[in-house]
């Protein structure tokens, strides 16, 4: 048996494999692992961007562990992840719903949809990339397309249909687990990439 810090034992150890097809594993962490792949490849610097929060008390139950206990944010976050790729920035928001015939649009907050405005505007690229978690597949959806809906939009969702129809289809992989930057590829350069 292997011990770590803070008494954690290996996953191997347990008889637990690890499942690369995706079941159990969140959209946030394949975007990371992904970006963390073609920053080693030199494709693209993309990262998460920090929640900023102000730490309000923290509790020390022993002397080696600290707990947050109360915290709040400062501001409103803006988008999830932001970088460079092929000169131009990209900032996007990642969602995931359990939904089977929708995207609910009170995913997407108003300061969300106002910054992915301003990026276009200067001439970033923008998109969202919503994961239907019922039916393991990833969209990569146009920042333009998202604000119409966001304004325009009768219903309080987007339907299903219409996202599969509107936006593009996210391979899955090992390496990297979601083939995103294909998609931006596709849409934004207008090219096929050479992978």
């Amino acid at each position: 048996m292997i011990n770590y810090p803070n008494k954690k034992t290996s996953a191997a150890h347990l008889g637990i494999r690890d499942n690369y097809m995706g079941r159990g594993m969140s959209l946030e962490d394949d975007l990371n692992k992904s970006n963390t792949y073609y920053l080693e490849c030199e494709r693209a610097v993309i990262h998460k961007k920090p929640i900023p929060i102000q730490i309000v008390r923290v509790d020390y139950p022993t002397r080696s562990s600290a707990k947050i206990v109360e915290a709040y944010y400062k501001t409103p976050s803006t988008t999830d992840y932001n970088g460079i790729y092929r000169g131009r920035a990209i900032d996007f928001e990642a969602k995931e719903t359990k939904s089977k015939s929708s995207f609910p649009l009170k995913n997407i907050h108003p300061h969300q949809i106002q910054h992915l405005e301003r990026v276009l505007k200067h001439g970033g690229i923008g998109f969202v990339i919503i994961r239907f978690t019922c039916y393991d597949e990833t969209y990569l959806v146009d920042a333009s397309y998202m604000i119409e809906q966001y304004y325009t939009q009768t219903r309080k969702s987007i339907p299903y249909d219409e996202i599969k129809q509107h936006a593009s289809l996210i391979k899955q992989g090992l390496t990297p687990r979601l083939r995103y930057l294909d998609n931006v590829d596709a849409l934004y350069f207008k090219e096929v990439s050479c992978k």
